[in-house]
């Protein structure tokens, strides 16, 4: 662990920030996934299976880091009622480090780690098939050009749960999960609630020197720092568009302020193009169906802003607020050409190629990421597109609008179409039944083999991406 550069800047914000809690005493622990790229990255890649275990099963603290989890206190809008009783409920932040190789600071959280003062009569656990969703999501998510948590472990800890929403009794695991912040919106509203104007100072200034620190200068630091939010969070609303990806749980307290996607439950991808898919079950009315992803964002984006009120004024914070929609417009046609591999024209013709597109992908009902995999690089993949089980979709009139416009592209100098991964027949999805199939083994038999071999053929679509840690 020599080059691992541990932190715990979080403390330095105070005890009226977090409470400080012990993790649950687990039966046993055994290890179902490890990021070795990041823990290489991090300087624990040398780490022995024991010594993980201990780590990120027992939570024994990280050298240099927190003596003691912290659980966050946070509240938040769900489904857009308040809550003023949220917080770390079934996790905490376990430590933090800072990258070796871009010196930004990384939090360790977990999930499933057990309960604490924010519990509110939960168990604190996570179900075992809960944690193969969420390595499944942010392997997928990353691949797909993402800015997404990254699921640093997965323990099996041996306890047996009920759960309304599956099978039960059913198996239970801890989560560690990696990111850049564990700061919500949720966070800044909790100090907005209580009227605590000198902690939410704080955390302003808390949050620019370690994420923002380019805004250190700004006359004004909260219109600054919102602007900054309202940039990566709707970039990040482009890119689940572009990937096809709904959420499922777009509360304030899964927003974080540095525009990372994170906290997977009843995430799903679309197999079509339809704004009306929604993720969760309990989602009843379509509050954070697929195609409202974008809108919802911007009205969590608004609750921020409402925080920072006491120390700044409407006549900054609205326009800094108001870069939402610009921002969002610019960053979807990049994010889609992204995927294509093409690269970016004048605005007015990437806008006008996307709605021919959505327009394509909306009346044809062709594979939403099928689509993106035999259009890779534009028109050097036509001969790919004309043998794909989606080929009469690119026959059709329908698409001719967008086969036209797709003309004026050039293919980007990742484009990569030699790649292995572009020789497939179909790519790799991450569907309701892809899921479901991959956990039917693990349920089943403790067949792991399934899982593995996904993850493996995700790490190639990676490569074939380009997408770097």
């Amino acid at each position: 662990m020599s080059q691992f550069q541990p932190a715990k800047t979080h403390e330095t914000l105070g005890d009226d920030f977090f409470d400080r809690v012990a993790p649950a005493d687990f039966p046993t622990i055994v290890l179902r996934h490890r990021d070795q790229r990041w823990a290489e990255r991090l300087g624990l890649g040398g780490l022995s299976e024991a010594e993980w275990l201990d780590h990120f099963g027992r939570f024994v603290p990280l050298p240099g880091s927190f003596s003691q989890p912290l659980a966050l206190r946070y509240h938040g809008h769900q489904f857009r009622s308040y809550n003023p009783q949220l917080g770390d409920g079934r996790g905490f932040l376990f430590g933090q480090c800072r990258d070796p190789v871009d010196g930004r600071l990384l939090d360790f959280g977990t999930k499933g780690s057990g309960k604490t003062p924010w519990s509110r009569g939960g168990d604190g656990r996570l179900t075992l098939k809960g944690g193969v969703r969420e390595v499944l999501a942010t392997e997928m998510l990353e691949a797909l050009g993402v800015y997404t948590s990254k699921s640093f472990s997965l323990v099996e800890t041996g306890e047996q749960l009920y759960r309304g929403d599956e099978p039960s009794p059913t198996r239970s695991a801890v989560l560690t999960r990696l990111s850049h912040s564990h700061i919500r919106i949720g966070t800044f509203q909790r100090l907005a609630y209580l009227e605590d104007e000198a902690n939410l100072a704080r955390l302003v200034d808390y949050s620019i020197a370690h994420y923002y620190p380019e805004l250190a200068a700004a006359e004004d630091r909260a219109a600054a720092l919102l602007e900054a939010v309202v940039k990566t969070v709707a970039r990040l609303g482009a890119q689940w568009i572009a990937a096809g990806f709904v959420h499922g749980v777009l509360n304030t307290d899964n927003i974080n302020i540095t525009g990372e996607s994170f906290d997977y439950g009843p995430w799903r991808f679309v197999p079509v193009y339809d704004p009306d898919f929604t993720a969760a079950y309990f989602d009843e009315t379509g509050l954070y169906a697929f195609g409202r992803q974008p809108d919802t964002l911007a009205w969590n984006l608004t609750r921020l802003a409402e925080c920072l009120l006491p120390l700044s004024s409407i006549d900054t914070l609205e326009p800094a607020l108001n870069t939402v929609w610009p921002v969002f417009r610019e960053e979807l046609p990049r994010q889609i050409l992204r995927r294509l591999g093409l690269k970016p024209g004048d605005v007015e013709r990437d806008g006008a190629f996307v709605t021919a597109l959505f327009g394509f992908l909306g009346a044809s009902k062709a594979p939403y990421e099928q689509f993106f995999f035999d259009w890779r690089g534009g028109g050097m993949s036509s001969g790919r597109a004309a043998k794909s089980p989606a080929a009469d979709h690119y026959a059709s009139e329908v698409f001719r609008p967008v086969a036209d416009l797709m003309e004026g592209y050039g293919p980007s100098e990742d484009v990569n179409l030699d790649h292995a991964y572009f020789s497939r027949e179909r790519p790799r999805t991450m569907l309701i039944e892809d899921m479901e199939a991959i956990w039917a083994p693990i349920a089943e038999n403790d067949d792991w083999g399934l899982f593995e071999r996904t993850l493996s053929e995700i790490a190639q679509m990676r490569d074939a991406y380009g997408i770097k840690p």
